[in-house]
């Protein structure tokens, strides 16, 4: 019973709180936008809509093969994800995936 407390403690001391990380993602994110690093994600969601109808699911900031990118996530009125990654420096869309797997560029 000794050994299962010492690793529930060790994987509490590893894993931040809930709410840590996404705190820390959205400072970095607004230092990111106000350094002149990153564009403005209205700008992102605005083009995405012009490309797809249907309602955000989500969107994240990653640093994805050698630059930031955003991702967005979005579902249609059939139910149907896809997935847009947008350049977050330059706004440019770099590919889309569609749910089933298809992807394009």
């Amino acid at each position: 019973m000794m050994k299962n407390a010492l690793v529930l403690f060790l994987v509490m001391l590893l894993v931040p709180p809930i709410g840590q990380a996404d705190e820390a993602d959205h400072d970095l994110a607004k230092h990111l936008k106000e350094s002149g690093e990153i564009v403005s994600l209205d700008k992102l969601i605005t083009d995405v809509h012009t490309r797809h109808s249907g309602r955000i699911l989500e969107v994240e900031l990653e640093f994805k093969r050698g630059q930031y990118v955003y991702e967005i996530e979005m579902v249609d009125d059939n139910g149907l994800v896809n997935e847009y990654f947008y350049d977050a420096k330059s706004g440019q869309l770099l590919w889309e995936e569609i749910q089933e797997g298809e992807e394009h560029h």
